[in-house]
């Protein structure tokens, strides 16, 4: 081979010949959701996006499939990787490798493979301790005291309390109140990409243990995808009842007159929220979705209380022993001030951990106003109401009400498909199927699915790191 050429695919041949074995990807594209045409190509011509392509080539090494889904939306995907970049590998308080371990700990919580593999890989790069990986019994204590934190964090953050700020920050192997909040941010971080994962059927890398295989490729290959997607398509259709676009374009504006022309009492928004939650206690999620490779690698080593999961922050028929959290801009005459992101959270996140304040703020904003006024094939459209019920759903479900939204446009807005996604990728992501994800917004673009996701992941990141700061802010008080 002559100086300067490029390899080509006879080489491969080469190997083949001589009985080399070559892996292969075992599946097609970055997505098991997203046929691999639609995703945006590494060599697109958007300048933008392919900047941040090769942006985030260089900070990974790779261009991750993840990576690559995100790419349809560039603004967001920027937003994205200046928060990773800074959480995991800029200055900070926690040393390069205690911020992957935390990320593996997170990962499986959620039994996510992807993010776990590409943690573990991380972890030994920065010449973390090769027998960390044998599980919890084989890391030090300090991180030890942090599993209880993950556990409830990840399923149930209503359940923090000073209490368990306290037991961090104190005795033998304490962490420093900066080193928490930097977990506490990590932690956050890959239990709602956990969601993303598996809301957009993230395909396992080339190199993670179950993403290739050395069987030769067959021409049947790819086939059965798309005939099974095709299938699915045809079938969800035929069952299809959800609202369709224009339905949904129509319901939004008897919104926007409806509140052009009467009040809604605080009592009454109350009882609105309160009727979303109790209907939400009706969408069960399927059983497990995890694959033979998930039976076969243990994440249990990771985990502690391994059966310890989301239950409904609204349980039917039971007394509320935990308030729901208020996060208003403006508390209403009467009621106490509860806790908000743009007042408290902010403030105290970026005091303890600089800048980290500033970054979350940005992509918590870029997920929820992002819009290209598209619906479906539909041009020139508001979406701001949509937007804001997706969000608020999402918040519902971790008992955070927002005194200054009506609840009632969820129920207008969102149909029983999209809630039980919602709720599946939001309370128990690992539990995704392709057909969930098939069955909700048939009109709309992937890249309109996507935005769900984004969405899942930023309000569910919202969520946690509200109640974890608000627990500091009671220790600190």
């Amino acid at each position: 081979m002559s100086e300067g050429e490029v390899p080509c695919a006879s080489s491969d041949l080469d190997h083949v010949e001589r009985g080399v074995q070559i892996p292969r990807p075992v599946s097609h594209g970055p997505s098991s959701f997203i046929p691999e045409h639609e995703i945006v190509p590494p060599e697109t011509d958007d300048e933008q996006t392919r900047q941040l392509f090769v942006d985030a080539f260089l900070q990974n090494n790779r261009l991750e499939n993840i990576t690559s889904v995100m790419g349809f939306h560039p603004q967001y995907l920027e937003s994205f990787l200046r928060l990773q970049h800074y959480l995991l590998r800029l200055d900070g308080p926690l040393p390069q490798d205690y911020r992957h371990y935390i990320g593996v700990m997170a990962a499986a919580r959620h039994q996510c493979s992807y993010l776990v593999d590409l943690q573990e890989s991380e972890f030994l790069m920065q010449d973390g301790d090769p027998d960390w990986l044998k599980g919890l019994d084989y890391i030090p204590q300090k991180l030890k005291n942090l599993c209880e934190l993950n556990k409830i964090l990840a399923h149930r953050p209503w359940l923090i309390t000073k209490q368990h700020i306290e037991q961090l920050l104190r005795g033998n192997d304490s962490w420093s109140l900066s080193e928490l909040v930097h977990a506490i941010v990590l932690l956050a971080h890959f239990h709602s990409l956990a969601s993303f994962v598996f809301g957009t059927g993230i395909n396992l890398e080339i190199d993670h243990e179950c993403g290739h295989t050395l069987q030769p490729a067959s021409l049947s290959d790819g086939a059965n995808d798309v005939e099974a997607h095709h299938s699915n398509n045809v079938a969800s259709s035929l069952e299809s009842s959800e609202p369709g676009v224009e339905m949904l374009m129509h319901r939004m504006k008897k919104i926007q007159e409806a509140a052009d022309l009467q009040e809604i009492s605080q009592e009454e928004m109350k009882h609105r929220f309160e009727k979303v939650e109790k209907q939400s206690l009706e969408l069960l999620p399927g059983q497990s979705a995890c694959s033979e490779c998930l039976a076969v690698s243990d994440y249990a080593k990771y985990r502690d209380d391994p059966h310890f999961h989301y239950e409904d922050f609204a349980k039917r028929g039971e007394e509320r022993t935990i308030p729901t959290f208020r996060a208003q801009m403006e508390a209403p005459p009467g009621w106490l001030r509860d806790y908000s992101w743009e007042d408290q959270g902010f403030s105290l996140v970026n005091r303890l951990y600089s800048d980290i304040g500033q970054l979350l703020d940005d992509k918590f904003r870029m997920a929820f106003n992002l819009t290209y006024y598209t619906m479906g094939p539909q041009k020139d459209v508001d979406t701001s109401m949509l937007r804001a019920a997706i969000w608020n759903y999402i918040h519902c479900m971790f008992g955070i009400f927002h005194d200054d939204y009506d609840y009632g446009e969820v129920n207008q807005l969102l149909d029983i498909r999209l809630k039980s996604f919602i709720k599946t990728v939001t309370c128990y992501p690992e539990r995704t199927t392709r057909k969930d994800y098939d069955n909700f917004w048939k009109e709309f673009k992937h890249s309109e699915k996507v935005h769900v996701c984004i969405m899942v992941l930023e309000a569910r990141m919202q969520a946690e790191l509200l109640y974890a700061l608000r627990a500091i802010m009671k220790y600190m008080t």
